[in-house]
């Protein structure tokens, strides 16, 4: 099953994160992005953050108030089975830019905001499985736009 990047999203400030038309991806990321606790999220393990745009009109229709980039996600896609971005996973996306799953992502209180009643456990894989962000390492880098195709690789 295919996708495709539904929105790009980039802060140098934290949440929400911004949309932009495209966007340079690095082994640390994307330029123009630059996480606010660099610790904790960031890096090469941790470099890209990805979400589900379903799962976010899911969580919508709970009558959360999150939208894409409100919960710190890089990329927003749309099109693909979820419960398939799992660790080891390899995206490739557009034509040249290809990331590993490394990681679901722990929720932490600066997304409260996105939540209803604060609930940022809904999007924790521990407690809510198939419902967590996810963050990759970049394979391969190089320029994403939105609308770019999305397509899960076969191991």
């Amino acid at each position: 099953m295919d996708g495709h990047i539904f929105q790009i999203n980039l802060s140098e400030d934290g949440v929400p994160k911004r949309a932009a038309r495209s966007a340079e991806v690095t082994s640390l990321g994307l330029v123009g992005d630059s996480p606010r606790h660099p610790g904790i999220h960031g890096g090469p393990q941790r470099a890209v953050c990805l979400y589900s745009l379903e799962r976010i009109l899911d969580l919508q229709s709970e009558t959360h108030p999150i939208f894409p980039g409100s919960i710190g996600e890089n990329l927003t896609v749309v099109g693909l089975d979820w419960g398939q971005i799992t660790p080891g996973r390899r995206l490739r996306l557009g034509e040249t830019v290809q990331l590993e799953i490394t990681s679901y992502t722990s929720p932490c209180k600066t997304i409260i905001d996105s939540f209803l009643e604060g609930d940022i456990e809904r999007v924790s894989e521990k407690k809510n499985p198939g419902w967590s962000r996810v963050y990759a390492c970049v394979l391969q880098g190089g320029i994403i736009q939105c609308g770019d195709p999305v397509r899960i690789e076969q191991i």
